[in-house]
């Protein structure tokens, strides 16, 4: 899904989606749909539906953003340095599409130590039940 051009994303995607995922944009702190969402079930990329995230691995970091202290497998997601406003940081992208979903950080309360900050316009709920 690389491969597809800007004309494909523009077609399939909201205008802010298409800001958040083809343009690296971030959405404003709770105002996501999903921030403080509970429900169970699998986020998957809202731009080609690849599954990155379960419910299990969400919790609440106080930040505004739907955060998860791991990826449903390393394949799902990559990492790439991110050092635009002056910061460096570590984006994180969908590893099927290359579409933009947030950053993750060394500071998660669970065992493995990250907390992926990730943008509700990037993810799509597909709830249990």
């Amino acid at each position: 899904m690389k491969d597809k051009d800007d004309a494909y994303w523009r077609e399939k995607l909201t205008s802010d989606e298409y800001h958040v995922l083809r343009q690296k944009g971030t959405e404003r702190a709770f105002t996501g749909e999903y921030w403080d969402t509970t429900d169970t079930g699998t986020y998957k990329c809202r731009g080609c539906g690849e599954v990155l995230f379960q419910s299990e691995s969400k919790f609440d970091a106080g930040c505004g953003w739907p955060s998860f202290d791991r990826p449903v497998g390393d394949a799902a997601i990559a990492q790439e340095r991110d050092t635009s406003y002056g910061m460096v940081r570590t984006e994180v992208l969908c590893q099927k599409c290359g579409g933009h979903l947030g950053h993750v950080f060394p500071d998660g309360p669970t065992e493995t130590g990250l907390r992926y900050c990730i943008n509700s316009l990037s993810i799509d709920l597909d709830k249990e039940g």
